[in-house]
């Protein structure tokens, strides 16, 4: 029996296959939909598809800067979209009994305290977090962040990471067997780099806000003093 690893191996070259025999347009077409799906279906492997398109063109095949540009905008396009899908529908939703059950008034508040103080850089550093990205955006417009504090950091943090993967895939890669492999390495670097800047920014947040003891100045009001005087 094949083991799991194989048989994802096997996929991963039927996909190649099946790129490479399809025209330019249909290649941008699949890499753009797929990139686009990632922000309403997480799941979707848009980071392979990305990083084989730009692998493909150093064959001449397809343009690495217009599988970056493809990749981005439909991703940004999507992102903005659930955004505002979350400003309109989300906070009703959550008030029902469904989105009760899914996540409490009190959790909610308490985001979207989160997403005010800190939205920008908390989206920013979110969205490099594999598994966590994809339900940024929605939550943000749940939270009627504006669109200023929400969808730039979004729209830099998708050029960043994309940008990354197609450099890397276009440039470094020169086996098609390496695609998956550094795609599971860009992976787990972006997951833990990604969760040690918001656990700093989460401490540092900590630290700002709490009031210790020892700095309440232990003093009598002015004027009972003068009083007892």
């Amino acid at each position: 029996m094949p083991s799991p690893r194989w048989e994802a191996r096997d996929l991963f070259h039927d996909l190649i296959q099946r790129l490479v025999a399809l025209p330019p347009g249909a290649i941008y077409t699949v890499i753009g939909a797929m990139a686009a799906a990632e922000n309403v279906f997480p799941p979707v492997p848009a980071d392979t598809a990305v990083a084989i398109g730009a692998f493909l063109s150093t064959a001449g095949t397809v343009s690495a800067l217009i599988v970056f540009l493809i990749t981005w905008v439909a991703n940004v396009a999507t992102a903005t979209s659930v955004y505002y899908a979350g400003r309109l529908v989300g906070r009703p939703f959550f008030r029902g009994r469904i989105g009760r059950r899914l996540m409490h008034p009190r959790r909610l508040a308490r985001l979207e305290s989160l997403y005010r103080d800190h939205g920008s850089w908390g989206i920013f550093l979110s969205r490099f977090i594999p598994g966590v990205r994809g339900v940024v955006p929605p939550f943000a417009g749940v939270v009627r962040l504006g669109f200023w504090r929400a969808v730039p950091p979004i729209a830099l943090v998708s050029g960043i990471w994309y940008g990354t993967l197609t450099f890397v895939a276009a440039t470094v890669i020169t086996r098609v067997d390496d695609v998956v492999v550094f795609i599971g390495h860009f992976n787990r670097i972006a997951l833990i780099i990604g969760s040690l800047m918001v656990a700093a920014a989460a401490l540092a947040w900590w630290n700002r806000h709490r009031l210790p003891s020892s700095s309440i100045p232990l003093q009598r009001p002015r004027a009972e003093d003068e009083k007892r005087e």
